[in-house]
């Protein structure tokens, strides 16, 4: 990596810790600033993802109600995420990016103009398995087609179904290891894989995403919501120009 990739991936991990979505950055960087082909470039991000991921999964081993969601959210996630990595070399990417860029829009919009963190607390009937499941498999297959790491769109489809804002964070970074572990081994046989380079960027991102993390926790919830809401809008505005 350049010196300016390693910062922009510097940056991704630790927005990837503090608000759950960062990882939208990796690709772009790879590819515009360390001159990275683009199957690779996404082959090292999906994989590199789950060095974060793991973290997530480890802090979540004391939270029981929070682990079942993600183990859930996984059952959906890990063949949905090997589908995607199937077919990114025959499948049009930007049907599912325009997809990705409807969903941050609207999760953006409806985050920025909550009025109150109580918006956010759980919803007064449990989110059924099935949904769960079926929000997993829709995650897996757009994070392994954009190369985007899972949080990107599992984060809005929970704040749009009122889930708390931390526990979405914390289960966008969860679902990142078991999206990287089902692309692997699509990945590899395309021959995509770097390992040297994978090995680095997973543990710039594990680092700066546990910095992030630990930073997050002094951050008002009301604060937190508000910057996520402007990531997500702008982070839309970017999906969009690449799209038209």
């Amino acid at each position: 990596m350049t010196i300016a990739s390693l910062a922009a991936v510097i940056l991704a991990g630790v927005l990837i810790g503090a608000t759950g979505i960062g990882g939208v950055l990796v690709v772009p960087a790879l590819i515009g600033l360390g001159d990275v082909a683009a199957p690779k470039a996404i082959a090292a991000s999906s994989l590199a993802f789950g060095f974060p991921g793991a973290a997530a999964l480890w802090l979540l081993r004391r939270e029981r109600e929070h682990l079942h969601r993600a183990l859930t959210i996984v059952l959906g996630a890990v063949p949905g995420a090997a589908l995607g990595a199937a077919l990114i070399h025959s499948f049009d990417a930007r049907i599912v990016l325009a997809f990705v860029t409807a969903t941050i829009f609207f999760a953006g919009l409806r985050t920025l103009l909550a009025k109150q963190a109580s918006t956010y607390k759980l919803a007064s009937q449990p989110v059924s398995t099935t949904r769960l499941v079926g929000i997993g498999l829709l995650v897996g297959v757009g994070s392994a087609l954009t190369g985007t790491g899972g949080p990107v769109l599992l984060i809005p489809l929970l704040t749009l179904i009122h889930q708390p804002l931390r526990m979405a964070i914390v289960l966008g970074q969860a679902v990142q290891l078991p999206i990287a572990l089902a692309a692997f081994s699509t990945h590899s046989l395309a021959g995509d894989l770097d390992w040297t380079q994978i090995a680095t960027l997973g543990l710039v991102l594990l680092v700066a995403s546990l910095v992030g993390e630990r930073a997050a926790r002094h951050v008002p919830i009301d604060l937190l919501r508000s910057v996520l809401a402007v990531f997500l809008l702008l982070t839309g505005t970017w999906f969009a120009c690449t799209l038209f």
